[in-house]
């Protein structure tokens, strides 16, 4: 496929997703007006995941053959 026929149609389907995301704006106004996820709870929950990714082990020096336990 040619570039510039793929960028017309990446062009047409960015436009009909807009359309479409506009459409349900409309329909639904409560969550347009939402605002962004910036609360407690979210903050607790990104720490936590943070945490929880610095405290596994690094799974480089374990074989991938041993079974890993409960």
């Amino acid at each position: 496929m040619l570039p510039e026929t793929h960028l017309q149609l990446h062009d047409l389907r960015s436009a009909e997703l807009r359309r479409h995301a506009d459409e349900f704006r409309l329909a639904h106004p409560r969550t347009a007006t939402r605002a962004p996820r910036t609360g407690i709870r979210t903050r607790l929950g990104w720490t936590m995941v943070e945490l929880g990714l610095r405290v596994l082990p690094d799974r480089s020096a374990v074989p991938s053959g041993t079974p890993r336990p409960a």
